[in-house]
């Protein structure tokens, strides 16, 4: 058994003992089960999609920081999670890595992305307006020093300089490898940072000189730091979309695909900053600013 066989094994036997909130009893065996990535926003986003199902009246689990997409998403195509919420982008760069000239307009990146997931048993519903991007920040004080505002003028000065972001961030095509590909920039030192309040931590103190945070992270709007422009358009467009296992859907049918597809056409990137807003800056929990969220829209 491979690495990823062995973690899925492990990642059966701990998912019911899962949740993203202590139920009264356990769940019907009919639930549909949410999972969630390994970083906060996806984890609300879960709770928002998940919540939609529930209001329904369609019975769910929600599991949360499951793991990066190695294990999620090969953990929805064998059938141990049924819901992942992902972005359009990124989602179908790991679906297809090697797509000969991979599609650039959301409606083209979906189509592709439907039918390579189709044929895994897994339904793609239909995208939201709202995304969010890979975002790399320096401090207003680096931005004002050096005359950087873009990426590429961040170029000359990256062997100097030392870049914190996800573990994850070295092996990804709209990371650190997109920016050596598209930029040709190399960081003098990468260093791991376990969340993004670590990274921004790291940046501030200046352990760190430039940092990835997402484009809808609420905290680029109250610290003092700059989001540099992609002005070589490394990012692809990121709009939310829904996963949703084939057997799942079919078992559910439109009630299930009526409040996924609901929620997606209210969701608004404004909406996903206000919402990363309630959990990382006021304390809310992800499942209460989901359902805070869905109250003040009902």
């Amino acid at each position: 058994m491979g690495a990823r066989g062995a973690l899925l094994v492990v990642l059966l036997l701990l998912l019911p003992a899962c949740g993203g909130q202590a139920d009264p009893a356990p769940a019907p065996a009919d639930a549909v089960r949410f999972a969630s990535y390994d970083f906060p926003e996806n984890q609300i986003l879960v709770e928002v999609y998940a919540e939609a199902a529930r209001r329904q009246g369609v019975p769910v689990t929600v599991q949360h920081g499951i793991g990066t997409r190695e294990v999620v998403s090969p953990a929805l195509q064998q059938g141990v999670v049924d819901v992942v919420v992902d972005y359009l982008g990124t989602a179908l760069a790991f679906a297809r890595p090697g797509f000969p000239r991979p599609p650039v307009a959301p409606d083209n990146m979906h189509a592709v992305l439907a039918r390579t997931m189709g044929g895994r048993g897994v339904d793609v519903l239909t995208p939201s307006a709202a995304e969010d991007q890979n975002g790399f920040v320096v401090t207003r004080d680096f931005a004002a020093e050096h005359g950087v505002g873009t990426l590429s003028g961040l170029v000359p000065l990256a062997p100097d300089l030392v870049f914190g972001g996800p573990p994850e961030c070295p092996h990804r095509p709209f990371c650190l490898l997109g920016l050596e590909k598209v930029y040709d920039m190399r960081f003098g030192e990468v260093l791991a940072m376990p969340t993004r309040a670590a990274t921004l931590e790291a940046l501030l103190s200046g352990q760190v000189d430039v940092g990835m945070l997402e484009t809808t992270d609420a905290r680029l709007a109250v610290a003092p730091v700059v989001l540099l422009a992609d002005d070589r358009a490394l990012q692809p467009r990121e709009n939310v979309v829904p996963l949703v296992r084939a057997e799942v859907s079919d078992r559910w049918g439109e009630r299930l695909r009526r409040a996924l597809d609901e929620t997606s056409a209210r969701l608004t990137t404004e909406d996903l900053v206000q919402l990363n807003r309630a959990v990382e800056l006021d304390g809310r929990s992800p499942a209460g600013a989901a359902a805070n969220w869905w109250d003040a829209r009902d």
